[in-house]
């Protein structure tokens, strides 16, 4: 009977630090995976797992620093998380969240002083974003978000290279990475929009409802065609990533829905994993483009 009792108990809290995380996966776990597995050498199975360690337990801090945050728009937005769904309380989510700072740290200093650099720095966005309040408002936001991003892509290629430092190549890759964030990351705000709204914050759909997305449809094609010229793609694959960016793009446009919002953020996300697979080698081959090739098609769209 105890026994039985102590592994509802393990099942449950399990399953709270899942869906702590449960909404990012799609959106940081893999995309940074894929990223830093682009930019660096044929790794390790030790360096991919790894990484794969170091990026989850990162998003779950970063998860439930947010969180601790968010409750009262979760209740619309995502009303199945751990705080507006009751699994836990505000009280022990802060105390969770410095935990899990501690943790991460330790986790961070045992892959190298580069990477330990990474999770201190993704610890200040946090608490900027978190706990100054920056979210409020939609530059400084976006600001935040590629600072978040950034170290995480950071520590993660760090982590898959097993390099103590970046190369030019890793670097030109961070700064392109970092402005498109900057630029298009609102992208993950419409489908939030009435979650935000009640919470005060003031996003660029909110702000800027119909702008918002006649920016975003134009903003994608064109960033597809930047980086196709930054990489050298050949002129077939610069054409399929040019249709990729319109077609996300056109989506946001056309539908105005919460659910076709969330799709679209999905599309965003994803960026069509199921095609750039199989044009990457055509790619690689076609324009003797480094892994950093194939980076741009699972990434930046």
């Amino acid at each position: 009977m105890l026994k039985s009792k102590t592994l509802q108990e393990l099942v449950f809290w399990l399953e709270t630090i899942f869906l702590f995380t449960k909404s990012d996966y799609k959106t940081i776990f893999f995309p940074v995976i894929i990223s830093s597995w682009a930019a660096s050498p044929p790794p390790r199975t030790s360096q991919l797992v790894g990484t794969a360690v170091w990026v989850w337990f990162h998003l779950l801090q970063a998860n439930v620093s947010n969180q601790t945050y968010s409750a009262h728009e979760d209740i619309i937005n995502k009303p199945w998380r751990p705080l507006p769904s009751g699994r836990i309380s505000v009280r022990a989510t802060r105390r969770f969240r410095w935990i899990l700072l501690v943790l991460c740290l330790c986790l961070s200093a045992w892959h190298g002083t580069g990477v330990l650099i990474s999770s201190a720095a993704l610890s200040l966005v946090e608490i900027v974003h978190d706990d100054i309040g920056f979210s409020s408002d939609p530059v400084l936001k976006n600001l935040m978000n590629v600072g978040g991003y950034l170290t995480f892509e950071s520590g993660a290629t760090l982590i898959m290279s097993s390099k103590a430092h970046f190369d030019r190549t890793s670097l030109i890759a961070l700064f392109a990475s970092g402005l498109l964030i900057f630029t298009t990351i609102h992208a993950q705000d419409f489908a939030d929009a009435e979650g935000d709204k009640l919470s005060g914050r003031r996003t660029l759909p909110i702000v800027a409802p119909e702008g918002s997305r006649r920016y975003i449809l134009a903003a994608l094609p064109l960033w597809s065609i930047a980086l196709s010229a930054l990489w050298g793609l050949g002129p077939l694959s610069a054409v399929m990533f040019l249709c990729m960016g319109a077609f996300v793009g056109s989506q946001y446009f056309r539908f105005r829905d919460v659910k076709h919002d969330q799709a679209s953020y999905v599309l965003y996300n994803v960026r069509f994993d199921d095609c750039t697979f199989c044009i990457a080698d055509a790619v690689l081959v076609s324009t003797g483009m480094s892994r950093y090739g194939y980076w741009l098609h699972t990434h930046c769209l």
